[in-house]
């Protein structure tokens, strides 16, 4: 009698003589990027550092292609965007000590943001662990111990036969959802020494589903079908789940109004006639959020910005859906459902009732008309204008990245995304300089698309090393540099509450000057040109720079009164 765990693979004649004959000159760092290639892994991200130059050398004898930036922590976040644009685990290779430091920022991010980041960092000699303080250059007591509270999983290796398993676990904890980055870290000797062991073949990771419980998704349809004025919001796993078909069809059935957060961008159709846009930080939008009778929220952990700052109470049943048990009625009561989006959404597809509600329709255009007269008593017309140039100029399914500065944030709002999955922003844990290097990574996922980073001048400060990248590489990004003169949002923060903003104004280089020593073309631009030169820039192949000196102003907050 046979059964199914007495099966195993037998190797191929094949794969049998490669194993016996392993070709030559391999070492420990052979067997990292072997098993990376055999998780289906192509491009790898990082930088080199002496612990680590064993993964290096090995680069050359494998196919992967490797794109190496100027700082760690611009590595972690062009593997963070290539992460968020194909789904895939990006491998982010580092050396120890101040390398694998400096990428923390940017892990926090990709935790921040369900980005699943495969960090692979080295480790002083294995003499030199335990502890104990032997002298070796980037020595740490606990180098994992700076990573446990920010990434998913963390996975020491101590010997060569370890590394397969254990980058194979790394690789399924980053994909399970929710996605997130993980830590795997090898000593140098580990890395360097000769390898006896076979070429890596055959690797298997594959991620688990998060299945929700029928019963549970049973009264969560019952709820829904017989709400009065049922309304969804839906996050960033929505997106992540590409689940944004299921979440249409689901709110037409139930003619429920869909509000995204400013992760779950593009999620739902802006121009749709149940579609509350992106208005989470306008309390009409929290009225009509409270008054919902069932709140369905879909891959959201209702957080800080999604709530209006913790201002939303609702009033009526909350339904939550997120993959992040952590999440799960951290912030509010709820029909809690630990699973991914779209199977929940399957689930409530094929067991809730349709309601028609007729009504639905004009309530969001009531809503919406409501959100832009408010906005219309703020002058308020130069930053709308920018923002709808940039929407003009950017092609419908070319990605954008933003970083933390005025107009990014004015884009968590009034952004139309046009799809799923092409609009991201660092506001998941909220640090500068992302928006340039995440798109760079985006640029080596796709090289068929334009994309865009936006940058204030501040944040611009944190990622101009990386032209060398974007020019090294051919990549086909566009930045936008939003030049005010400084920290432009902490400048109005600090007005507001104090009378006047302290070390926030800012010496900056000229940047188009400083794009074109770099070989990258640059141009100075205005409110009035600038859809016109952002269009061009787009359009010419390779990267670009666009300096529009401006000085943009934030909506006024409706959370405070």
């Amino acid at each position: 009698m046979t059964h199914d765990h007495d099966l195993v693979l037998r190797p191929t004649p094949a794969q049998t003589e490669a194993a016996l004959n392993p070709p030559p000159g391999r070492n420990g760092g052979d067997l990292v990027v072997e098993t990376l290639a055999g998780l289906g892994a192509t491009t790898v991200f990082g930088l080199p550092g002496q612990h680590a130059l064993g993964m290096f050398d090995a680069l050359r004898r494998s196919d992967l292609r490797y794109v190496g930036l100027r700082v760690e922590n611009n590595a972690g976040f062009a593997a963070d965007a290539y992460g968020r644009i194909t789904g895939e685990a990006a491998p982010l290779l580092l050396s120890t000590g101040p390398g694998a430091l400096t990428s923390l920022a940017a892990l926090q991010e990709a935790a921040a943001a369900s980005a699943p980041v495969l960090a692979i960092g080295s480790q002083v000699p294995t003499a030199g662990l335990g502890g104990g303080r032997h002298g070796y250059l980037h020595e740490l007591p606990d180098q994992a111990a700076s990573f446990r509270g920010v990434v998913k999983s963390v996975h020491p290796v101590r010997a060569q036969s370890q590394i397969p398993s254990a980058i194979a676990a790394a690789w399924k904890s980053a994909l399970t959802a929710p996605h997130g980055p993980v830590w795997v870290e090898i000593p140098q000797d580990v890395l360097l020494a000769p390898a006896s062991l076979p070429v890596v073949t055959g690797v298997d990771a594959t991620p688990e589903e998060l299945v929700p419980r029928p019963e549970l998704t049973a009264v969560a349809a019952d709820l829904l079908s017989r709400a009065a004025r049922p309304a969804i919001i839906a996050g960033g796993g929505v997106v992540r789940a590409d689940a944004s078909g299921k979440l249409r069809l689901l709110a037409e059935r139930l003619s429920a109004p869909v509000v995204t957060t400013f992760g779950g961008k593009g999620a739902f159709p802006w121009e749709h006639p149940l579609s509350l846009q992106s208005w989470l930080e306008d309390r009409h939008t929290t009225d009509f959020l409270e008054d919902a009778d069932v709140l369905l929220v879909v891959g959201s952990g209702l957080g800080e910005l999604s709530s209006n700052y913790h201002t939303f109470q609702p009033r009526g049943r909350v339904v939550q859906i997120e993959a992040d048990l952590g999440k799960l009625e951290s912030n509010h009561p709820a029909l809690g459902i630990h699973a991914d989006a779209r199977l929940a959404l399957q689930a409530l597809l094929e067991t809730v009732e349709e309601r028609e509600d007729p009504t639905a329709p004009e309530r969001v255009r009531d809503l919406l008309a409501r959100v832009r007269a408010r906005l219309a008593a703020q002058d308020l017309g130069l930053e709308q204008r920018v923002l709808a140039s940039v929407r003009k100029a950017l092609p419908a399914d070319a990605p954008s990245f933003w970083d933390m500065t005025i107009l990014a944030y004015w884009a968590w709002s009034a952004f139309d995304a046009k799809s799923p999955n092409t609009m991201h922003s660092a506001q998941g844990a909220g640090g500068l300089g992302y928006g340039f290097p995440a798109a760079l990574g985006a640029a080596a996922a796709d090289p068929t698309r334009p994309v865009l980073a936006v940058s204030g001048d501040g944040g611009a400060l944190y990622s101009v090393a990386e032209l060398a990248t974007a020019r090294q590489y051919g990549l086909n990004v566009t930045w936008l540099i939003v030049d005010d003169g400084g920290y432009g949002i902490l400048r109005e923060y600090m007005t507001d509450a104090f009378g006047q903003a302290t070390a926030t104004e800012l010496t900056r280089p000229d940047f188009v000057a400083l794009a074109e020593s770099f070989g990258v073309p640059g141009v100075r631009t205005s409110p009035e040109t600038l859809e016109a030169d952002l269009a061009k820039a787009l359009a010419a192949p390779g990267p670009s720079v666009v300096v529009l000196p401006a000085v943009l102003r934030m909506f006024a907050p409706t959370h405070l009164g």
